[in-house]
């Protein structure tokens, strides 16, 4: 999952601006406006992309004013004069914020990248005008000294937040350390918007034409349908195009038979911002803000980066986040090493002795491999998953059985694209509690992956319930055909289905403790456990039914593709390991030792050889030019988190099989222990509340992946 944090300090406000104030014209600005739509719910038929920049300045302003207020009040500092306000200043600048960057990440158009560029300084500026206020921290510590021991609950647990936050931001700092860290913020904010365009402009320059349909043997008709209509999209250069996906490794590749075409599209997938192509280099990027990182943990007396940031996560060193991966490397070698001496000497049985396996070759091969040893491909599975029957039939229908949801489409709430569906949610007593948004579909204006956020999130504290989305980038069928997906898309669908339900199910008093503002390696537990419920019988029985017929999948079918998941899993563990292990290396540097943009590479080349995971067959899932959730989203130094969650989500999904995995009362305590709570506890200790583990088994993981 990737989310936008508007201020790093999360905060909101509550005060409306009067019309004077804000009008630029007669016309209201409907994002200064609350909106009459349920629960609150952005009014996309009114919005104009006219309206962001003055909607942002007129929040800003109102939060500034607000941060005054708090700083000129005469009464000694106390939770309600102070942090209750401070949690309320800025509730108008997220909710502009929300939608503007909800659009910026899945529809962003030149003239919304104008706008990001003008908005992220001044959202920079604001958030060190906010954390390195003295006079504000004076008030926030004067809080936590006198009242923090007389607090309970989730007013204790506030004020623990929001004073550790300011301490991390540098509120302790000197002066001439806060000026140079105000100045690092502000550069780190540039760069991150320097590379979204660059990364998006270069990822959509990548596509691979072709001109010949003969060229994409090895398709089915509905694949070549759809790069012809990815071609007319983007400019129809060629009568075909293979576009090229946010991951290393593209799913093309596991069915183009042309092996030329097969290494061009691998080539332009890996080299895409590497400087291969002159216009497109992030390296320099990269560089300047690994070293500018490395200062902010000096600047706050950690020897690096990593160390600054794990400082607030459940792993807490970098010793502990490196012997976890090291650990699973020397689990994992030998498994991927016999792996691919096994699908080059099957590609040997067909194409000679001599034949040596490419990273280019390797999907292709075991694919043939899985259907020859396994009787199974995507193509014959595929009829039997629909985009529609998973969400309704499959991940609607499991978040019924086990948390007694219900879910009724909305036509008339507006959208910000006409692809998205709307979904008022319906707790089990029958009272309405969310609003849930998904947007499948890729696009050209749409940034690759998939992931979940909140145009509101929920808390008591303002009465507001969850306003959720979720975005993945599923090809859509020409009108009329359904949109068949993998079962790798199926599987994405029900992860980001798992974030929506931690912030659906959030029963917190207080937006900065709500749904999913967890630490980041707890974060991803809920949705990779959620990932469990595709493969139990009864749900996958359920949504798997032929487009056609709406037959279910037949048994013998079901049981070949079950038993294919795991076929040759060590790539899928390899390609994450290589990738946390990058992130790292980048992040442990001083900021002396950070290479310079022409030694990017052969950091890169030399930090996997350090980790034992130098793999040319089985290269990072993100190589570092284009590894977006380290260098764009906020996954510094935490990447690993995706395999550190997954070893507490395979530890629950165990615990829900010996519960009973559909059984009301097994989600029920599910809901209770850790999906409501947010970040109003301990997190381990919530773990351990549900599972009656003190430690997670990492050897689970192993296991689940039938390593």
């Amino acid at each position: 999952m990737n989310t936008k944090t508007i201020l790093a300090i999360g905060m909101t406000s509550v005060m409306m601006l009067s019309l004077n104030a804000c009008q630029q014209s007669s016309r209201e600005n409907p994002l200064l406006a609350e909106s009459s739509l349920p629960f609150g719910a952005p009014d996309f038929s009114k919005i104009q992309t006219s309206d962001y920049l003055p909607a942002f300045e007129a929040a800003i302003q109102q939060t500034r004013d607000n941060i005054q207020a708090i700083v000129d009040c005469k009464d000694s500092a106390t939770f309600e004069n102070t942090i209750l306000p401070f949690e309320d200043s800025n509730r108008l600048l997220t909710r502009v914020s929300t939608v503007f960057f909800a659009l910026t990440e899945a529809d962003k158009s030149d003239e919304l990248s104008e706008i990001e560029k003008k908005v992220q300084p001044m959202l920079t500026d604001l958030q060190n005008e906010i954390s390195f206020n003295k006079s504000l921290f004076e008030r926030i510590k004067q809080v936590y000294d006198k009242q923090h021991d007389t607090l309970t609950g989730e007013d204790q647990k506030l004020l623990e937040e929001i004073y550790k936050e300011f301490v991390r931001k540098g509120a302790l700092l000197s002066d001439e350390k806060m000026a140079r860290m105000k100045e690092i913020n502000l550069r780190i904010s540039d760069l991150q918007q320097q590379w979204g365009d660059l990364l998006q402009a270069a990822t959509n320059d990548a596509i691979v034409w072709v001109d010949k349909k003969e060229d994409l043997a090895g398709f089915s008709e509905a694949d070549i349908a759809q790069c012809q209509k990815d071609a007319e999209s983007r400019g129809g250069k060629a009568p075909y195009a293979i576009v090229i996906m946010n991951t290393t490794q593209q799913a093309p590749l596991a069915s183009l038979d042309n092996r030329e075409l097969r290494k061009k599209v691998y080539e332009a997938s890996i080299h895409r911002a590497d400087g291969t192509n002159p216009k497109y280099n992030t390296f320099p990027i990269v560089s300047e803000m690994a070293k500018l990182r490395a200062e902010q943990a000096e600047l706050m007396g950690y020897p690096c980066y990593a160390a600054y940031s794990l400082d607030n996560t459940m792993a807490k060193t970098t010793d502990n986040v490196n012997n976890f991966l090291k650990n699973l490397v020397a689990a994992y070698k030998s498994k991927a090493d016999a792996e691919t001496k096994a699908i080059e000497a099957f590609a040997q049985k067909t194409e000679g002795k001599d034949f040596k396996l490419e990273p280019y070759d390797r999907f292709y091969y075991s694919a043939k491999m899985k259907k020859a040893m396994l009787d199974i491909s995507d193509d014959e599975v595929k009829p039997y998953f629909n985009v529609d029957s998973v969400l309704l039939n499959g991940v609607f229908y499991a978040a019924n059985r086990v948390y007694g949801l219900t879910f009724k489409e909305r036509k008339d709430i507006p959208t910000y694209h006409p692809d998205m569906r709307v979904f008022e949610v319906f707790d089990k007593d029958g009272q309405s509690m969310a609003l849930l948004y998904g947007d499948y579909y890729r696009r050209a204006s749409k940034r690759g992956g998939a992931w979940m956020d909140a145009f509101a999130e929920q808390n008591r504290h303002w009465n507001q319930k969850a306003i959720i989305f979720n975005v993945c980038n599923n090809a859509k069928a020409p009108e009329g055909k359904p949109s068949l997906i993998t079962w790798d898309e199926v599987t994405t669908m029900f992860h980001e289905f798992g974030h929506a339900l931690h912030g659906m199910l959030s029963n917190c008093e207080y937006k900065t403790l709500a749904g999913t503002n967890v630490a980041r390696d707890f974060v991803e537990m809920p949705s990779q456990f959620n990932e469990s419920f595709a493969s139990i019988p009864e749900v996958f029985d359920h949504y798997a039914r032929h487009y056609e017929t709406n037959e279910p999948m037949p048994a013998e079918l079901k049981e070949r593709m079950l038993k294919s998941i795991n076929f040759q899993s060590a790539y899928a563990l390899g390609e994450n390991l290589a990738a946390s292990s990058l992130d790292m290396a980048w992040h442990m540097l001083a900021s002396k030792d950070v290479p310079t943009a022409d030694q990017c590479a052969a950091f890169e080349a030399k930090a996997l050889q350090q980790y034992g995971i130098l793999d040319a067959q089985i290269p990072p899932r993100y190589m570092t030019s284009y590894f977006n959730h380290v260098w764009g989203g906020g996954y510094a130094a935490g990447y690993y988190s995706y395999l550190w969650t997954e070893v507490l989500a395979v530890n629950v999904a165990d615990t829900f099989a010996k519960l009973g995995a559909l059984k009301p009362e097994t989600g029920q305590a599910m809901r209770d222990k850790i999906l409501s709570r947010g970040n109003t506890g301990d997190l381990m200790q919530m773990f351990a509340d549900f599972t009656g583990m003190q430690q997670p088994d990492a050897s689970a993981i192993l296991r689940a992946r039938g390593l």
